[in-house]
């Protein structure tokens, strides 16, 4: 089967993504909407491409729209693999093209759709324009279904993690030598990888962090990524005279994450709008109890005492009750749960499965469609 991955960028989800594709047997090509300089995987052809500077314009689609259409022509794609909804899908839509595989980035449909009259009705079209839907979680589903979507054409296909690289036995040993080198062995650590941005809460990690560090002097936090929110974070954390208490790696090598989740002894989410967080699946599969907000796409992951504890969205002082709850108890039986069901649901080579018998299913609806 011929192939074209359609994205903004090059993310590492978009690395996972190809690198799988790449070795999966099909001839695959990638198309990044916005100008990158991609690090492409083997087994995988960049389509030559003059891409944008920034987001998608309105004014730009009809002159987009023509020239994809070319590319598509000669090209000749048995499929068109593409997301995230309003700029990439819609593009693709907007070039006529089928079989179109549309992929939600969870945001899209989760927060995006919502943002403008605009925003919505991009939504819809561009679904209505999909032969099939994929995204990663159930909560994410049941959004594309209130836009019309029918379920019985929606792929539900967790990402997923590779669960020999995410593991408490490669993650613990270069964490324990972290730990010792921060001075940090009798300390109660707290990992949390989310992008500083509005979506993902980090400034409400920052107050909860505030209020439980002055309570509990053990506590530490790991602080990696970085976004537009960065200094507004460091000011809270400053002002709270916590700062000193707080790791700030920036954005780390996805090869160098098991060292921060081997140090770490709790991971916590914070964010807004998600769907299936990988961050938060690597840090279950190695062996992480999780302390998450009360968002439905946590809520399919993170049970309360059993893999990880809950607190509602937005609420620093919950969050800060939270963290101090779980600092206080042993959390080892929390531990091999969280990894559980990680092996059990999270794990990346089997679900990449779905998502090639979902090109199948995409293919043959495209087909009967034509018929």
């Amino acid at each position: 089967m011929r192939v074209l991955y359609c994205t903004r960028g090059d993310s590492p989800h978009d690395q996972r993504f190809l690198t799988a594709l790449g070795k999966s047997g099909h001839e695959v090509y990638a198309l990044r909407l916005q100008a990158c300089t991609p690090q492409t995987p083997a087994g995988v052809t960049e389509v030559p491409w003059e891409g944008l500077s920034g987001p998608l314009k309105l004014s730009q689609v009809p002159a987009l729209s023509a020239r994809l259409r070319t590319l598509l022509g000669n090209l000749e794609p048995d499929l068109v693999h593409a997301g995230p909804i309003q700029d990439v899908a819609y593009l693709t839509g907007q070039a006529g093209f089928h079989p179109l595989l549309t992929m939600s980035w969870g945001f899209d449909l989760m927060k995006d759709a919502y943002l403008s009259p605009l925003k919505r009705w991009q939504t819809r079209w561009t679904l209505a324009h999909s032969d099939m839907l994929t995204l990663d979680c159930q909560a994410t589903a049941e959004r594309a279904v209130s836009f019309g979507f029918p379920r019985e054409r929606i792929c539900v296909f967790p990402w997923g993690v590779d669960l020999t690289k995410f593991s408490p036995q490669s993650s613990i040993v270069p964490g324990k030598a972290w730990r010792q080198q921060q001075g940090w062995n009798d300390a109660i650590v707290l990992l949390c990888l989310r992008a500083w941005e509005p979506n993902y809460g980090v400034d409400v990690l920052a107050r909860a962090f505030v209020r439980a560090a002055q309570q509990n002097p053990a506590l530490r936090l790991i602080l990696l990524n970085e976004g537009s929110e960065a200094a507004k974070v460091r000011s809270i954390l400053r002002a709270g005279g916590v700062e000193e208490r707080v790791f700030f790696g920036g954005r780390i090598p996805n090869a160098d994450l098991t060292t921060y989740f081997g140090a770490a002894d709790l991971y916590v989410s914070p964010a807004h709008v998600d769907g299936s967080s990988v961050s938060l699946l690597e840090a279950m599969a190695c062996g992480l109890p999780a302390i998450v907000s009360d968002i439905p796409a946590n809520l399919e992951w993170i049970r309360e005492g059993e893999n990880g504890w809950i607190f509602p969205d937005g609420d620093d002082q919950a969050l800060a009750e939270a963290i101090l709850k779980a600092a206080a108890l042993d959390w080892r039986a929390l531990s091999l749960q969280a990894r559980q069901d990680a092996v059990e649901r999270a794990d990346w080579s089997k679900n990449f499965q779905k998502l090639l018998k979902c090109y199948q299913d995409t293919v043959a609806y495209g087909k009967a469609r034509k018929a």
